[in-house]
C-alpha cells in the first residue's frame, strides 16, 4: 500500500473517531417528568426537588427530571393512569390512588392495620417484593416509599366520638374500595370525589366532611371548610413514587443505578420530614379555628371493632399476591 493510501486511511479513521466522540459528547439528555398533587412548600415538594437535583448532578445532566407540583398533571388517579400509559415517567401518589390500576394496593390501607409508625415501616419493608410484583404486573415499578401519615375525620358540624356520629353523614371518600367499605362499616354515606373538587363540595354542602391526614388537609386548604378534626387515626396511608417500567428498563445500567440509589437514599428522609411536621400541623388547627377532638383508647377501640369486617370483605376480592399482603399485615 502506498504512503498516500496509508495517509488517507489514517485521516478517515481520525475523522470517524472525531464524529463518534462528538455524537457522545452532544447526545440528548434523558428528560423525564415527575408529578404529584402536593403543593410547593410541602415535604413532598422538597423531597422530589432534592431527588431532581441529585439525579441531575450525579448524571452530569445526562438525566434531566422535571417536577410538576400542585396537581398540574391532574389528580392522583390521573397521575397513576399516566404513569401506567407512559405519558408520565414518575408519579408520587398514595397507595389508595394506585388501586385505580393496581387494585390490591389499597390493602395496605385497611383500617387500623398499623398500630404505630415503627410497625408500618417494618411491614412495608417486608412486603416490598410483593408490592414490586403487583406493580410489575401493570407495567410499573417502585422507586421508593414515602407517606401521607394517619388519616382522621374532619367535619363541619361536630366531633366524631363514636361510629353513631357518622350515621348517614355524607362524607367525601377517596376512590378506593377500602375507603368506601370503611365508611359503610361505620354507618356513613361515602361520596367519592376527586381531590380538586373536595373544597367546593364541602362549601356547597355536597358532603359534610372527609377523612385525611393533617398534612394533606392543610396543604390543600380543606381546613377552610371544617370546624372539627377528630384524631381517629383509623387508616395509615403510605405513599409511593412509582415509575413506568418500560421507560426505566430503557435506561442504561448506570442511569438506572443513579435513579434507584438516589430514591432509596431519600426514602427515610422523606418519612422523617412528614413525621416531624405533624405535631406542628396539629397545633396549627387551633390558629385556624378548627377544634381538635381526641379519642380515648376505649373510644378508638370501638372504631377498630366496627371496621374489622372490612378486612374480610377486602380479602374475598384479593388476588394471590393481595392475600400475601393481608397475611403479612396480620
Amino acid at each position: 500500500m502506498s504512503s498516500k493510501s496509508t495517509f488517507i486511511l489514517r485521516l478517515l479513521a481520525v475523522s470517524l473517531i472525531s464524529i463518534s466522540l462528538s455524537a457522545i459528547s452532544f447526545a440528548d439528555p434523558v428528560k423525564f417528568k415527575i408529578a404529584t398533587i402536593a403543593p410547593d412548600g410541602t415535604p413532598w415538594a422538597a423531597l422530589l426537588n432534592k431527588f431532581k437535583s441529585k439525579v441531575r448532578k450525579e448524571s452530569k445532566k445526562e438525566l434531566m427530571p422535571r417536577v410538576y407540583l400542585n396537581g398540574l398533571k391532574g389528580d392522583e388517579q390521573s397521575i397513576v393512569r399516566q404513569v401506567y400509559k407512559g405519558s408520565l415517567q414518575m408519579g408520587g401518589v398514595s397507595t389508595g390512588a394506585l388501586s385505580t390500576i393496581v387494585p390490591d394496593m389499597d390493602i395496605l390501607e385497611l383500617p387500623y392495620a398499623f398500630p404505630d409508625l415503627k410497625t408500618a415501616d417494618r411491614v412495608l419493608d417486608e412486603v416490598r417484593p410483593t408490592v414490586e410484583a403487583l406493580l410489575n404486573e401493570k407495567g410499573m415499578t417502585l422507586l421508593m416509599y414515602s407517606e401521607n401519615g394517619y388519616r382522621s375525620f374532619a367535619t363541619k358540624d361536630k366531633c366524631i366520638k363514636t361510629p353513631a356520629d357518622l350515621k348517614a353523614m355524607k362524607m367525601r371518600s377517596q376512590e378506593s374500595e377500602v375507603h368506601v367499605e370503611t365508611y359503610r362499616a361505620l354507618g356513613a354515606s361515602p361520596v367519592t370525589i376527586s381531590v380538586g373538587e373536595v373544597l367546593s363540595s364541602l362549601q356547597t354542602g355536597v358532603v359534610n366532611g372527609f377523612d385525611n391526614t393533617p398534612i394533606i388537609t392543610q396543604a390543600l386548604g380543606w381546613n377552610q371548610a371544617i370546624k372539627y378534626f377528630t384524631n381517629t387515626r383509623h387508616i395509615y396511608q403510605p405513599a409511593l413514587i412509582i415509575m413506568n417500567k418500560e421507560w426505566f428498563d430503557g435506561l442504561t445500567p448506570e442511569q438506572q443505578k443513579i435513579v434507584r440509589t438516589n430514591g432509596m437514599k431519600l426514602e427515610k428522609k422523606g418519612r422523617k420530614m412528614v413525621r416531624k411536621l405533624e405535631p406542628l400541623l396539629m397545633k396549627n388547627f387551633d390558629n385556624q379555628e378548627v377544634k381538635v377532638c381526641e379519642l380515648t383508647p376505649t373510644e378508638r377501640d370501638v372504631f377498630k371493632k366496627a371496621t374489622a369486617k372490612v378486612w374480610t370483605i377486602r380479602a374475598k376480592k384479593a388476588s394471590a399476591l393481595g392475600k400475601k399482603l393481608i397475611e403479612a399485615m396480620k
